[in-house]
């Protein structure tokens, strides 16, 4: 039968005269899946439960990602290459196995410069990984469906700020002078190699686009479903503009909403800055360095559970302004108290209030991909924008705890109270913003006698 233009999701994927053959036989019309069957719903749930458990590693990666990180601004270029080759499942880990490489090099240095140098092309590579990551994710799952993928992907940061200091401390504790060397350089060894064995096993796990795969993980009509479930989630009106990554790129970078969020973004990282430094915190309970460690983790992991759980509520209910507002209160609540008393029980419970913050921060990362949902140049190009040049808030943060203010570190909370609240109204003027364009999506609608409600921005 002919096929529609708007609905052929077939083409996307032609890549000689036998795939035709193949997909001619996994269009959705032909096989009766339509909107809202029940053959439908029961093909999506199982696409979504085998991306699902392919995307899991993005979460080991992230942890040995964060684990040990030096961010760079230019991620933005990176994910144009990664959008014009589209295939990730190769382009995301060999960015790992050249960063585990650096890595482990890192620990055969002998001079400042040596380290100096290692450390900064770590940090250039490594930073391809996030915005990459979710650039991947936007392009498989739609927009009620990103909140909690992007909050399992970033609970990989969390967990790894529960145990990455007792790893490191387990490995500097017991490896000084093994095969004569410093336990320093031991650190990473290990993490630089166990950073390659895990890029080796990623690149047969992760996915590439739904445009870029082949039938094999997934058959041709649950492929053909991944494409129409994306441009049925689409702002159709948009979504054709930028056939190029130039013109994805200025599409990007004219956009008024780009800029609010990485001052958002910013400000969110000042906000959370107090992570660098959270050993520091436990260790002004008075307790010793081994247990000022052990008290590192509670927080976050309670963090983690109630970020997954908050951000499912938040693609439920379809909404984002209050899912990251609320725990970034929490978190401002927590630290007046952190900066009103040194008394320890108040303290230790000011750390758990304050690491809830992550909750939002997972709710604002996947506003991000909601924000930029078409066309795929211009995400690619914003989501790394914003996560690059938003890192301005980490040269900030290591300003904001200095060891002169401490044991209280009463200012640095005013600080991180402050940026907190500056987020919350950076997000309300976002979603005033995008409001104002879901009315204008309305009025074309009815304009032009639409019979079905079209793509709507999440608030």
């Amino acid at each position: 039968m002919a096929a529609n233009p708007s609905t052929d999701v077939r083409t996307p994927l032609l890549k000689n005269s036998s795939d035709e053959e193949l997909f001619e036989v996994a269009d959705l019309e032909d096989v009766g899946v339509v909107f809202g069957s029940r053959a439908r719903q029961e093909l999506e749930r199982g696409l979504l439960r085998t991306l699902d458990k392919r995307m899991s590693i993005l979460v080991v990666i992230y942890i040995l990602n964060f684990i040990d990180r030096n961010n760079a601004g230019r991620g933005h270029f990176r994910n144009m290459f990664l959008s014009h080759i589209g295939k990730p499942s190769i382009y995301l880990p060999t960015c790992m196995v050249v960063w585990g490489f650096v890595s482990v090099m890192t620990g055969f240095t002998t001079s400042f410069y040596g380290a100096l140098f290692t450390r900064l092309f770590l940090g250039i590579v490594e930073a391809s990984f996030f915005p990459g990551a979710l650039f991947l994710i936007s392009k498989w799952y739609k927009h009620d469906e990103l909140g909690l993928r992007t909050a399992i992907l970033f609970c990989g940061n969390i967990i790894s700020n529960a145990f990455g200091a007792l790893i490191a401390s387990a490995i500097l504790d017991n490896m000084q002078g093994v095969l004569g060397r410093a336990a320093w350089r031991w650190l990473f060894y290990v993490e630089g190699s166990l950073t390659v064995l895990v890029a080796v096993c990623a690149m047969f796990v992760l996915p590439d686009f739904p445009e870029t795969t082949s039938p094999g993980w997934l058959s041709a009509k649950e492929i053909s479903l991944a494409i129409k479930r994306m441009e049925e989630d689409t702002d159709l009106v948009h979504g054709r503009e930028a056939e190029s990554l130039s013109s994805g790129f200025w599409m990007a970078i004219q956009d008024r909403n780009v800029w609010l969020l990485t001052c958002t973004m910013a400000c969110q990282i000042v906000t959370v800055s107090f992570t660098a430094y959270f050993p520091t915190l436990t260790a002004t309970l008075g307790y010793s360095r081994t247990i000022s460690l052990l008290l590192c983790a509670p927080p976050y992991l309670i963090s983690a559970v109630l970020a997954f759980f908050w951000s499912r509520h938040s693609d439920k209910t379809r909404e984002r302004f209050y899912h990251i507002s609320i725990p970034l209160c929490v978190g401002i609540f927590g630290f007046l108290i952190a900066a009103c008393t040194m008394n320890t029980a108040a303290r230790y419970l000011s750390m758990f209030l304050t690491v809830q913050s992550y909750a939002g921060v997972c709710v604002l990362y996947g506003w991000l991909s909601n924000t930029f949902p078409s066309p795929p140049a211009k995400r690619a190009v914003a989501l790394a924008f914003i996560n690059s040049f938003s890192q301005v808030g980490n040269i900030t943060g290591s300003y904001v705890w200095p060891y002169a203010w401490g044991p209280t570190y009463q200012k640095s909370y005013l600080v991180c109270t402050a940026s907190a609240s500056s987020c919350i109204l950076l997000c309300y003027i976002l979603k005033r913003r995008l409001t104002t364009l879901n009315r204008k999506l309305a009025r074309e609608e009815l304009d032009r006698d639409a019979s079905e409600v079209g793509f709507r921005y999440l608030l």
